[in-house]
């Protein structure tokens, strides 16, 4: 048998999170007779009642709950210690969660309390990584809560995505009617949907960590996600580590999770805006071998203006009684202090 542990960082969905449960237990049958799924959910001091429910409906899932948000890598990592996985014994958590089918499973799914695991997704991801030896990881085929196509995989971003993420495009009129083609090509980091609709798996340089199993002695080599990271880019910064060292990453067309995305997120949108930049800034000065000194100075110099002329657009919303002036505070001081990192 191989063991496989999915890990789930819950904060205020308690609905979606027992979906998600229930759905993950549906798929772990379709591959039990070679495939151990066991469950951790770290409840980040959700106030929903969330922790309750998982312990009073799931006396197989082993519950963390933690007297603070830990973010989604901090979650994740309080998992991962506890699963034994550290580079030092000063990072392992003591006493390890007990009674676990395997202290150092085979893989190690990272998944969303906001997906919904359809089919035998669990065991074509486990599959794949065990089929082959050169993967450290792999990521699945999302969908939207509607059944429409949402892009689960990326190229490591340059200064092009971070145009089409900033700029408000939206509002040149010669520009309008090529933006969603321009979103989803290339230059916005994403993969042709025409590889997800194949049946063979394609490398990639990350996968979104909404559904992204890792090969566990890839993990134990490359070490956990960097806490420096509260929320966003730690999944790039992993996958882009574990290629650093040798391993591959890889999207897996046929694994099909159904992610609702944003849920946690959405409820503090612009302090999430604002730690999603901080992790930006943190990801390209931290692998300055893929991103030298000139990209991070022709980079802050672009968000800086940027962030100036998003400022503008959000007092014209205001002026035209389209925003209130609580959100137009929230949003002004998210794009001050973005200007400032």
């Amino acid at each position: 048998m191989l063991h496989l542990t999915v890990v789930i960082v819950s904060y205020n969905v308690g609905s979606l999170l027992r979906d998600c449960l229930e759905s993950i237990a549906a798929s772990a049958t379709l591959s039990a007779d070679w495939l151990a799924v066991e469950v951790v959910v770290v409840d980040n001091a959700s106030t929903d009642g969330s922790a309750a429910m998982v312990a009073a409906g799931f006396p197989d899932v082993y519950l963390i709950a933690s007297d603070k948000n830990l973010g989604f890598t901090g979650g994740n990592n309080l998992a991962l210690r506890a699963l034994s996985f550290a580079t030092t014994d000063s990072e392992l958590v003591d006493p390890p969660i007990p009674n676990l089918q395997s202290p150092l499973p085979d893989f190690v799914l990272l998944l969303n309390p906001d997906t919904r695991v359809e089919g035998d997704a669990l065991g074509r991801m486990a599959g794949f990584l065990r089929d082959n030896p050169l993967a450290g990881a792999v990521g699945a085929h999302l969908s939207y809560g509607d059944g429409s196509f949402q892009h689960g995989a990326f190229q490591f971003p340059g200064l092009a995505q971070v145009a089409l993420d900033l700029l408000p495009l939206a509002d040149l009129p010669g520009i309008r009617r090529f933006l969603p083609r321009l979103l989803d090509s290339p230059l916005n980091g994403r993969y042709p949907p025409a590889l997800w609709n194949r049946t063979d798996a394609f490398s990639v340089d990350f996968v979104l960590g909404a559904a992204l199993m890792a090969r566990g002695n890839a993990i134990g080599q490359v070490g956990l996600l960097d806490d420096s990271y509260f929320m966003y880019c730690e999944e790039m910064d992993w996958c882009l580590r574990l290629q650093d060292t040798g391993w591959l990453v890889f999207a897996l067309p046929t694994a099909h999770i159904t992610h609702w995305e944003a849920q946690s997120s959405r409820q503090v949108r612009w302090e999430m805006f604002e730690r999603l930049w901080r992790s930006r800034f943190r990801f390209y000065g931290k692998h300055r071998v893929h991103y030298p000194g000139y990209f991070l100075s022709l980079l802050r110099l672009f968000v800086r203006t940027a962030m100036t002329v998003r400022k503008v657009l959000a007092y014209r919303r205001f002026s035209q009684g389209r925003l209130a002036g609580n959100l137009l505070s929230a949003e002004l001081a998210a794009y001050t202090a973005i200007q400032r990192l």
